[in-house]
């Protein structure tokens, strides 16, 4: 039974994504241990971070509209194969979610850099 259960939740598409969120995570960690030796301590890199928040912002912001126009292209794909209520539900309860995420998200960077 326990094999089973295992084979179910490492499969794959499991597997998968666990190797791009560790390679993601491990760029982060590059990114900084890259940045805090060219820029010679944490302090000076923090420093840095704070200074150039205005860009990373206008990062997010692109990042968040180049996403918000897939979302809509797979939406009406989707609402075009699949036109019923329930599928109509669906998708606007996950995109109340993901605007109360980034929402949450942008208020938390905006309460720590104050």
């Amino acid at each position: 039974m326990n094999a089973v259960w295992l084979c179910r939740l490492f499969n794959r598409r499991t597997a998968r994504t666990l190797l791009w969120t560790a390679l993601l995570l491990a760029g982060a960690v590059a990114a900084n241990i890259v940045g805090i030796y060219f820029i010679g301590s944490i302090s000076g890199w923090e420093q840095w971070l704070a200074e150039v928040s205005g860009f990373f912002l206008l990062w997010r912001l692109c990042l968040y509209g180049a996403t918000a126009y897939g979302w809509v292209w797979m939406r009406r794909r989707l609402v075009a194969r699949q036109s019923d209520a329930h599928t109509r539900r669906r998708l606007l309860r996950t995109e109340i979610a993901a605007v109360l995420a980034l929402v949450a998200l942008e208020c938390s960077l905006l309460v720590q850099s104050t």
